[in-house]
């Protein structure tokens, strides 16, 4: 049985909204680096250099916003989340990650879900560099998720044996964000 277009409420926008909590930060390449620890066998921290020698993927995938709008098949660039999580060697016992972007932006996932093959550490979107407002330099995209789990400004990643909620999360968001279901909110 195949899906319908849309997820349930939602509505398909040409354009690309920007929302985001707070100011646009704004960051330089040579003092950016990405970090990843917790519960791995090799912490990292990689440059903006270093990142982006990492192998590229590129992902086309439609983005649900929670409050309602939607754009479909947007071209994604980027490192895959997986391909992260193969250099940092996450241990057994790691079952979900809490991705820290800048602003102390947090997001959670079970670490199985960020696993995906459509999950990806995104530098351009359709094409072109993405710009500060867009999540520049590094954007997380979670293509099955409501976009409050695609974290712009991202500057790491914490592996975690249990769930810690990010920060819409705490404020009665859903954890589990599905938009075919409308996990909008966790009650």
């Amino acid at each position: 049985m195949s899906r319908p277009a849309l997820p349930p409420g939602q509505r398909v926008t040409q354009d690309f909204p920007v929302l985001h909590l707070g100011d646009v930060p704004r960051s330089d390449p040579a003092t950016w680096d990405f970090r990843a620890w917790g519960q791995v066998e090799r912490p990292l921290r990689l440059t903006w250099q270093e990142f982006l020698r990492l192998p590229r993927t590129e992902v086309v995938a439609d983005f649900h916003c929670v409050t309602g709008w939607s754009h479909l098949t947007f071209h994604w660039e980027g490192v895959l989340f997986s391909t992260l999580a193969g250099l940092a060697r996450p241990r057994p016992d790691a079952t979900h990650i809490l991705v820290h972007a800048e602003g102390d932006y947090t997001t959670n996932l079970p670490l199985k879900d960020a696993l995906e093959e459509d999950v990806l550490l995104a530098f351009k979107g359709d094409g072109h560099d993405l710009e500060s407002i867009h999540g520049a330099p590094l954007w997380l995209v979670v293509p099955k998720k409501y976009a409050y789990k695609s974290a712009k400004w991202v500057r790491g990643v914490e592996f975690a044996g249990q769930e810690v909620l990010g920060y819409w999360e705490v404020r009665g968001y859903s954890s589990t964000a599905d938009p075919w279901k409308e996990e909008r909110y966790s009650s």
